[in-house]
């Protein structure tokens, strides 16, 4: 069995056919986290998730690139991507109605993201805003005992200093017998990776380490049980499926690759990371 940890079926790529996908999944024991990124997508993950008896979860959050109207664009290994963000202003009250849903495993995605900042705008002030928002959803990530799905990009040093801040203030009440958030994607080295071990989170990797070997040292050296896997679909497609749209199924050829690199068997990672994410998601 394998447990994809952050899928995005809720998206817009996925409109004709995300049932199709989903089913495909579940019918070859592959489960799947489905994670918004505003309040549209999270809404629809709910609904997908409340569709299925077991095996489809959601996550609710708000996304540090939808805070601004603003063309988001990328073309490397992160994928191949343009559309057009609308600005929504976090509502912590209509974001907790949505999370307090029984299908609502995770607060996410959220995070800091400056990859995608507008230069021809205030800088400086959009970074504020990214990290006052992020701040929030951690509040009501702890609020109502959910973990985080964290996304951060080319923003590791704030988003670190914000997570050390937080931890001292909610000590009392962040758990200390399971991961309190995890950083999706992973993109760090492994002096990164402890870092973030040390405040109570794990790490997530991609297909992106089917195709690149920057992670291979980080991961024959990190815990087994402080790391899981996930597709990032419809982004980050694995070999040998590059350049298709990815989805829930192919996380497999994730954990095939933490095989081959950790010299362990599929079947010993497939065990190890859905344990990881039952306890991380309480599902």
């Amino acid at each position: 069995m394998f447990i994809d940890t952050h899928a995005h079926i809720n998206f817009h790529d996925f409109k004709d056919d995300a049932d199709e996908v989903i089913r495909r999944s579940l019918d070859n024991d592959t489960w799947m986290v489905l994670v918004g990124s505003e309040y549209k997508t999270s809404n629809r993950a709910l609904n997908y998730a409340n569709h299925y008896q077991h095996g489809v979860y959601a996550a609710v959050g708000l996304h540090p690139i939808h805070l601004e109207e603003q063309t988001v664009a990328n073309n490397d290994e992160n994928g191949d991507y343009s559309f057009i963000t609308r600005a929504e202003e976090f509502n912590y009250d209509t974001y907790e109605k949505l999370a307090k849903f029984e299908k609502v495993v995770a607060i996410g995605e959220i995070g800091l993201d400056y990859y995608h900042l507008d230069p021809t705008k205030n800088v400086n002030e959009a970074k504020r805003r990214q990290q006052e928002v992020f701040l929030k959803q951690l509040v009501l990530a702890r609020n109502l005992d959910l973990p985080a799905i964290i996304h951060c990009r080319q923003a590791h040093d704030d988003l670190l200093s914000i997570l050390q801040d937080f931890r001292k203030v909610y000590a009392d009440f962040i758990p200390s017998d399971r991961p309190w958030g995890v950083i999706h994607c992973f993109s760090g080295d492994e002096d990164l990776a402890w870092k973030y071990f040390s405040l109570g989170l794990i790490i997530s990797f991609t297909g992106l380490i089917t195709f690149s070997k920057q992670w291979d040292d980080v991961l024959r050296k990190v815990p087994l049980h402080k790391f899981m896997i996930e597709t990032d679909s419809p982004y980050m497609t694995p070999e040998p499926y590059r350049g298709r749209r990815n989805e829930p199924l192919l996380v497999q050829y994730v954990a095939g690759r933490v095989a081959e690199i950790r010299n362990s068997s599929v079947e010993k990672i497939a065990a190890a990371t859905t344990e990881t994410a039952r306890q991380f998601f309480c599902i």
